[in-house]
């Protein structure tokens, strides 16, 4: 072994033994690292969409929620829209666009960017409307809005209920709002929402959303939409909401 093949060798059995001794420091690090904040979903300097934190731990909201559901919903399924969505705007007018630019923009024709443009946009919201179940309601102006669309609370609720069991297949239910201070319920299919003005009737600013796509309840709740729909009333983060009045 002459002595520039030695000098190599020893590098890298030096360097796989420093690997080998702080592989537990490593993990160790990762495992207290602290929780990302809730991020809006935007796009990055390079144009390219990321998974955002959810803000909480995935037994947070147990037991309305599940762990293994909301492991499922955010890791995999809120991942794959992130994924298809990157490559779907790639080399297109679309790229470098936010989110909320897109789906103003898009069309019946892009598919494949209105379905996972949408996905993306529509989680990101939810999981910021979520919170462990503290027994908080709305308070303030935005329950005065509430009452005075529709009567009170508990009729408001039941409103919201009746329009996301209504759904039929996959999509999701809104309480939507404008610059006049309009304030009503819609649901839209799949993965459609209130941005995509060239696709919806009528388009609002998001305050409360709900997703009734079957992955989103069926592993806890099975086939009763229903149960679930009275589970999310627990896990609100009505403070979210508020802040966007």
């Amino acid at each position: 072994m002459d002595k520039r093949t030695f000098l190599k060798t020893a590098g890298l059995l030096t360097l796989s033994g420093l690997v080998s001794s702080n592989a537990g420091l490593a993990n160790t690090l990762l495992s207290n690292a602290p929780t990302l904040p809730q991020s809006t979903p935007e796009t990055t300097a390079a144009g390219s969409f990321t998974l955002p934190a959810l803000g909480f731990a995935t037994d947070a909201l147990e037991p309305h929620f599940d762990k293994a559901t909301m492991e499922l919903h955010h890791g995999k399924h809120h991942a794959a829209y992130i994924k298809n969505l990157n490559e779907a705007v790639s080399g297109t007018p679309f790229e470098g666009l936010s989110i909320e630019d897109i789906l103003k923009k898009v069309t019946a024709k892009d598919a494949k960017i209105r379905n996972n443009g949408g996905g993306h946009y529509n989680h990101s919201l939810f999981w910021q409307s979520l919170a462990p179940a503290t027994g908080q309601m709305p308070t303030g102006k935005l329950l005065a809005a509430i009452n005075a669309k529709f009567g009170s609370m508990e009729q408001f609720k039941e409103a919201f209920n009746t329009a996301a069991k209504g759904v039929f297949g996959s999509g999701w239910v809104w309480l939507l709002t404008n610059n006049k201070g309009d304030m009503w319920i819609q649901t839209t299919p799949n993965q459609d929402n209130p941005l995509m003005k060239r696709l919806v009737k009528r388009t609002g600013k998001p305050l409360l959303m709900l997703d009734v796509w079957e992955h989103a309840y069926y592993l806890k709740y099975q086939n009763k939409r229903a149960d679930y729909i009275d589970a999310f009333w627990k896990v609100i983060n009505w403070q979210e909401i508020a802040k966007r009045m």
